[in-house]
């Protein structure tokens, strides 16, 4: 079941929320940017996100094959969002930072089942042998 979760960057210039069903699973990945920020993240729509602040200043990077860009703050430099597209399962998605909702109980996240990819294979497909420190 969907609920409502509020999320910004650490400074205050970006400010969302987004529509997300965290029973439908969260995603880690072992590839060298993903591996560097610790990314952690649940996939929505992008007409699950409504941005009440700072959708115009995200910078983005492209990174690996150009069908994924993630999306910072240009001040504080928090990861916020990531957007994806290509063939996908579900078309086009948005991955959702869980580090950056505000309201995020710990108990909410640590029942949400995680799928760990082997991107630094470019594997996304299945899940790397050693995930423990991911």
């Amino acid at each position: 079941m969907k609920k409502t979760y509020h999320g910004s960057c650490h400074c205050g210039q970006v400010k969302f929320e987004v529509d997300l069903d965290l029973a439908a699973g969260t995603h880690k990945c072992n590839c060298s940017i993903c591996s560097k920020h610790r990314l952690w993240q649940a996939m929505v729509a992008p007409s699950d996100i409504r941005f009440a602040q700072g959708e115009s200043v995200l910078r983005e990077y492209p990174f690996g094959s150009r069908l994924g860009v993630h999306l910072s703050c240009p001040v504080c430099g928090t990861h916020v969002l990531g957007r994806f597209e290509g063939e996908l399962p579900d078309g086009k998605t948005v991955g959702v930072r869980l580090h950056s909702l505000d309201d995020l109980a710990p108990e909410d996240l640590l029942a949400a089942p995680v799928t760990v990819h082997d991107g630094i294979h470019n594997a996304y497909d299945r899940q790397p042998a050693e995930i423990r420190h991911l």
